[in-house]
């Protein structure tokens, strides 16, 4: 008869809870420490709300109250390098991690003023929270995205589930650099429902890095309750199934979570982490605001009482009378001291409106509306300095014939050896001697330790990339198949896309993904992609394509020293063919934002990218029409060669653009929109677009090779425009 034998997670899995004999082994000093910390956190949160009723926060204030015991708990086994990142409801962590950093060994609220870094620490972060120029992100994050590195705060995200990658990331940079540091991703019971999460997760355990991930567990995501949306509400077990060891605990005592965290720290110290913490909690306002969510009718309202009774810092007050460590009257003083702090912040922020009580947000603190788009990307400084090598300085440079693949494979080796924080992360990249295209081939060689097999988990791994770019090293994240940026597509937009730009630029994201691009190979509609258009749409990102194997070195080269976010686009027709390159040469550069002049001509421009320079060159042979064709290779908002294109137009007065995407995925259209906006005087003819049709390309080769773009395309373009 079948015997059903129960099994267990392979992770210690438990729950962590305290007593009073706890709170007595603590340090009085400490006691009260953390007492002040959370009575200056509800502070500042109330002061938050009143600003916000009086329409001076543009956007929501996400307030923690209720929830500090978390925070506090959790910062005091942190030091300043230890990273955190977190969600829209941050505000505690990040003003307690912004405090911690500045506070003086020793401080003793009772006795000690805040110094002038302290206050400005409550000012700067109150600032930012109004959008203000004084804010650490000069006003561009406000209340859900806040970042400071100096303080180990590397960047919050209001994506639910989008910053556990990120801390995983972190913490991988820790691992490979040898720094001796953790990170702690901060999010709730819903983004813990978030695949991101799981992912994150995964990859953590996988690469065993030190990361704590932290789950405020409160019952709500905004309105749903968490018995709606899960059977499993015991989230911790999230980390148990994934080999993680897991610790349950009372999110709404200090002592317990602090306990908790003591024990998740000597647990990644001895086997290497990751660990999980989730913290039982009740946030008491509603979503967003001061309101109950007894007043929106989704949370009854004797359970707000239970919880209530429970709360952090009143709980925690009656505590320290109970053990005569503290008086009422020390306690009315850190009362008074902190709720004066948090007041001085917000006078620096705030006027009187003349002739009434009202208040305003005094002019001279907004930001200058002109500098909307500044910051976007960097100004390629770092490139200064690199040894340059286009096709117009080939000239007595002897060469050697090799394949594309070869030459992207043995570049990568070379940027490796040169520069010690480039990795690469990816599906299968160290298997098969080089992975599915043999990308990866001498990296393997030389330095298998920093080739990282990835899950099938794009979105995750991305994120992971963006964490470890923001912490020292230079990820090349490897995406099989261009459709599958799709499903990364959170991380590409709202993580690289616009992290820089988001928390006030000023600091490097080193990144590389390279995109294979297969759109001729029969695999199908969701294997066919060119999602050159998905990065276009995020102007935080560099784009090129290379159509030659001198173009992928010098490209990916400067690619993989710039400090900007770079998408290679890689089209697999090109592998096997054979390219002139200089001869053991794999070092160069090619500079950004310049298109290569492949023909000159008089008749027409072409701009081509990738296959569709080849297929320009074939048409134009087979026509005899004198075209010029330029290979435009940066393809980005910043990248595009304006100059040449308007010196080739001023010639011709005739343009044609060329790729070989279905129409809807092609970038032309902005193309031409540019073009128009800047050389309409000197144009003689429409500008006409070549592409693949509507729809993506499908299985049947005939249909498949209907679906691009061709040089039978070029060539009926060619002699349409060159008729009259």
């Amino acid at each position: 008869m079948a015997q059903q034998i129960q099994i267990t997670p392979s992770a210690p899995w438990f729950r962590l809870e305290s007593e009073d004999a706890d709170w007595g082994v603590e340090r009085p000093s400490d006691l009260v420490r953390w007492y002040a910390q959370m009575l200056l956190i509800r502070r500042f949160e109330e002061k938050l709300l009143e600003l916000e009723k009086a329409g001076l926060i543009h956007g929501p204030a996400h307030a923690s109250i209720g929830q500090e015991a978390g925070a506090v708990g959790a910062m005091s086994v942190l030091g300043p390098e230890d990273r955190i990142n977190g969600t829209h409801r941050a505000h505690h962590q990040v003003l307690l991690k912004l405090v911690n950093a500045v506070t003086p060994l020793g401080f003793d609220v009772l006795s000690d003023a805040f110094t002038p870094e302290m206050d400005e620490a409550i000012h700067k972060f109150m600032a930012e929270i109004m959008g203000l120029t004084p804010g650490y992100c000069g006003g561009r994050g406000g209340s859900m995205h806040m970042r400071n590195a100096a303080s180990g705060i590397m960047g919050t995200s209001a994506i639910v589930g989008g910053n556990p990658p990120h801390a995983v990331g972190y913490a991988l940079a820790d691992k490979m650099l040898g720094r001796d540091q953790v990170s702690v991703a901060f999010f709730g019971d819903g983004a813990a429902q978030n695949g991101a999460s799981y992912e994150a997760m995964n990859i953590a355990a996988a690469q065993r890095v030190p990361t704590i991930f932290f789950i405020e567990n409160n019952l709500y995501g905004v309105s749903t309750r968490i018995t709606d949306i899960t059977r499993e509400t015991r989230i911790s077990s999230r980390g148990a199934m994934l080999g993680i060891p897991s610790i349950e605990v009372d999110g709404m005592d200090v002592v317990a979570i602090h306990l908790a965290m003591a024990e998740a720290r000597r647990i990644i110290a001895s086997d290497g982490g990751p660990v999980v913490v989730e913290a039982l909690l009740y946030r008491h306002f509603h979503q967003s605001g001061g309101r109950r969510g007894s007043d929106f009718g989704y949370r009854p309202a004797d359970e707000e009482e239970e919880w209530l009774a429970r709360d952090p810092v009143t709980t925690a007050a009656a505590r320290l009378r109970a053990m005569g460590i503290a008086t009422a009257e020390d306690l009315a003083r850190i009362d008074a001291v902190v709720t004066d702090r948090v007041a001085n912040a917000a006078a620096q922020l705030t006027e009187t409106v003349p002739g009434g009580n009202a208040l305003r947000i005094p002019e001279r603190l907004w930001p200058d509306p002109a500098s909307r788009d500044d910051g976007i990307l960097g100004d390629l400084s770092e490139l200064a300095g690199a040894r340059m090598l286009d096709h117009d300085a080939m000239a007595g440079v002897t060469t050697e014939r090799i394949k594309f693949v070869s030459a992207a494979s043995e570049a990568l080796a070379s940027a490796m050896d040169r520069d010690p924080r480039i990795i690469v992360l990816g599906e299968d990249v160290h298997q098969m001697r080089g992975g599915v295209s043999g990308f990866t081939k001498g990296a393997l060689e030389r330095w298998p330790g920093r080739v990282l097999p990835m899950p099938i988990a794009e979105n995750g791994f991305t994120g992971v990339a963006l964490g470890a770019a923001l912490s020292g090293l230079r990820p090349v994240v490897e995406i099989m198949f261009g459709d599958f940026c799709f499903t990364a597509a959170d991380q590409i937009a709202h993580g690289v896309g616009k992290v820089r730009h988001m928390f006030g630029s000023g600091f490097p994201v080193p990144l590389v993904m390279r995109v294979r691009v297969s759109p001729h190979t029969g695999y199908g509609s969701q294997h066919s992609a060119d999602p050159s258009a998905l990065f276009g749409m995020f102007p935080g990102w560099r784009i090129v394509s290379p159509a030659t194997a001198h173009d992928y070195i010098g490209l990916m080269n400067s690619a993989l020293r710039c400090d900007d976010p770079v998408v290679v686009i890689e089209h697999t027709e090109l592998y096997q063919r054979e390219f002139d390159v200089p001869a053991g040469d794999r070092d160069f550069c090619i500079p950004f934002g310049r298109s290569h002049m492949v023909r000159r001509g008089s008749a027409c421009t072409i701009l081509a990218t990738s296959v569709m320079v080849a297929n320009a060159m074939k048409a134009v042979e087979e026509t005899g029409i004198d075209a010029e064709v330029i290979d435009l290779r940066s393809l980005d908002h910043h990248g595009i060669d304006w100059e040449t294109i308007g010196q080739s137009i001023d010639r011709t007065g005739r343009v044609i653009i060329a790729e070989q995407t279905a129409r809807s995925m092609s970038m032309g259209a902005t193309w031409a929109d540019g073009i128009q906006a800047r050389f309409f005087d000197s144009l003689d003819h429409e500008i006409l677009r070549v592409t693949g049709g509507l729809a993506a390309p499908t299985v049947s080769s005939v249909l498949n090779r209907a679906a691009l773009g061709s040089a039978a395309d070029i060539r009926e373009a060619l002699l349409r425009i060159t008729e009259n």
